[in-house]
């Protein structure tokens, strides 16, 4: 391994599919920090509903960029750019094999490729969207996004108002789809990137997913979201797992019915994300039982070739 090469091994995949038990054992063998690329775990008030590592995880290897902010100062990914570059710079000069994982795929992007250049646009438009939401629900918005711009309308996280009226605005304002936007040349990197994708079967995604839910619950799910309750406004709690539960305390939803809703959601976003995922053809993918020794193996044949 040529160890004089800045080198960021970057861990995707679906949630719930076991990223943060690869990067614990990644960062050990490489004595590596790791950048947490999640971004609903930056908040310290969310714990139980954003999966954030146990406390014996997080104290088996250096974490960055957990709990280490309130919902109420908002975070984001360009700003989150900015820090992690920061902060790998500085990692870098300890170490020059770092680890990267999350599955919010926007924000590894910034990381990897760098933000996409968008145009200024009329700050009208994003208050008449905010009130279209408001009066109609999100649903109108997402027609519109499918047929301003089907390609972003296939990758975004459909039930997300902000990014669905962030790229609305850029449709609307520019004249131009928002996704003709993406993908430009950016600045280079100063670090190699080696992403390791994990996957497995849908049925057995989809059946981790909804353990893990229940997992969730039975520890205390109910009360954090009761808590932050009052706080639904935020954009840190437009969230699945929280939307879900403030409806069952309004009323519009059952216990059961929103348990099923958060396990429904969060399946969602599973295939949202790897569909996101997968577009990047450089991604090293492995089925999540794969041997660990398989994935270093990996990692040193492309380090090696680098």
């Amino acid at each position: 391994m040529n160890t004089n090469k800045n080198t960021l091994i970057t861990i995707v995949g679906p949630t719930a599919i076991g990223k943060t038990a690869l990067s614990i054992k990644l960062a050990n063998y490489f004595n590596a920090s790791i950048i947490s690329c999640d971004s609903r775990q930056f908040y310290k008030e969310m714990t139980i509903g954003t999966a954030v590592p146990e406390i014996e995880e997080l104290a088996a290897a250096k974490h960055y960029f957990i709990q280490d902010r309130s919902i109420f100062n908002d975070y984001n990914v360009g700003e989150f750019e900015r820090d992690t570059l920061k902060k790998l710079d500085s990692l870098f000069k300890e170490n020059p094999v770092q680890v990267m994982v999350g599955g919010s795929g926007l924000y590894v992007d910034a990381v990897l490729k760098g933000l996409d250049y968008f145009p200024e646009v009329d700050s009208k438009i994003r208050e008449n969207l905010t009130k279209q939401l408001e009066e109609q629900g999100i649903e109108p918005l997402q027609k519109q996004l499918k047929e301003l711009d089907p390609e972003t309308y296939n990758i975004i996280a459909l039930d997300n108002p902000h990014r669905i009226m962030r790229a609305l605005e850029i449709c609307i304002g520019s004249g131009t789809p928002y996704s003709t936007f993406k993908n430009k040349p950016k600045k280079a990197r100063n670090f190699t990137n080696i992403i390791i994708g994990l996957n497995a079967d849908r049925p057995i995604i989809y059946d981790r997913i909804n353990l893990r839910v229940d997992i969730m619950i039975e520890n205390g799910l109910l009360e954090e979201a009761q808590k932050l309750h009052q706080y639904k406004a935020l954009n840190a709690l437009q969230t699945v797992g929280y939307r879900e539960l403030f409806s069952y305390f309004e009323g519009e939803f059952t216990k059961e019915f929103a348990v099923s809703e958060i396990k429904k959601n969060t399946r969602r976003f599973a295939k949202r994300q790897l569909t996101w995922f997968k577009r990047n053809k450089d991604t090293l993918w492995f089925d999540y039982q794969t041997d660990i020794k398989e994935i270093i193996a990996a990692i040193y044949d492309k380090i090696n070739a680098i």
